[in-house]
């Protein structure tokens, strides 16, 4: 699973560089709003690999340079974000970051109101499911982005998915494409027995929920974590 659990540093773009130090040798993930296009400078086009996944940005310095401007293009809007990126040996803290635009980030229930798209080649169900799925399961370099479908804003706070208390849900990320949303969405057993999972016990409004897995082993076992796959007509955060 691509979806990392640890501290995820938060940036607003205010229209100014911002700048990152990278460790050498260590990878940075940069999550963007929507889908980007990474412009490198020669100067480190040699030392630093850049790789661009659905609105997930990897850095990986491969030795020390001094700053460099990087320039992001979102590829739907034309948005431009810059970035004055250095390497060194001992770096910096190399948690993921976010980055978000003010009136944009997490405003889901703005999301919700906005006029409803057209369903004229929307994906279906299926298609969405298998897309969120590559997206958290599939080897990176099979994982490409798909016209139509955007990353959005999910708060990744803890939620009390799933009745009875006994699964931890924690949202991971979410897309959305012509009206619909899919929210992949982290399930842990919290109890010592293990658990099949029931859609029925899924609390919130879903038009489909597919497990990744339907048993959970007992807590502390390594396959005692899963993921949802969750379609709404409402963000997440409305929804649930």
């Amino acid at each position: 699973m691509h979806a990392e659990t640890e501290t995820l540093e938060r940036i607003e773009w205010k229209k100014a560089p911002i700048r990152l130090e990278l460790a050498v040798g260590k990878e940075q993930r940069i999550e963007f709003p929507a889908a980007v296009k990474v412009g490198v400078p020669a100067t480190v086009a040699g030392v630093l690999r850049t790789q661009s996944v659905n609105g997930m940005v990897y850095l990986l310095a491969h030795t020390s340079f001094g700053f460099n401007r990087l320039m992001v293009r979102e590829l739907d809007s034309g948005r431009i974000y810059l970035f004055d990126v250095t390497a060194t040996e001992d770096g910096g803290s190399g948690h993921p970051i976010q980055i978000y635009v003010t009136g944009e980030q997490g405003s889901e229930k703005d999301q919700a109101t906005g006029v409803l798209e057209p369903e004229q080649d929307r994906p279906d169900f299926v298609q969405l499911t298998r897309f969120a799925a590559q997206q958290l399961y599939a080897p990176v370099r099979l994982v490409k982005d798909q016209p139509g479908i955007v990353r959005v804003p999910v708060s990744r706070d803890p939620v009390d998915l799933y009745h009875g208390g006994v699964v931890e849900g924690v949202p991971l990320v979410a897309w959305r494409a012509k009206g619909l949303y899919v929210t992949a969405v982290k399930l842990t057993n919290r109890t010592e027995q293990a658990l099949t999972l029931d859609p029925r016990n899924l609390r919130g409004t879903w038009l489909t929920a597919t497990f990744q897995h339907h048993r959970l082993f007992p807590k502390g076992d390594e396959a005692d974590t899963t993921a949802v796959y969750l379609i709404s007509a409402r963000p997440f955060g409305v929804s649930h």
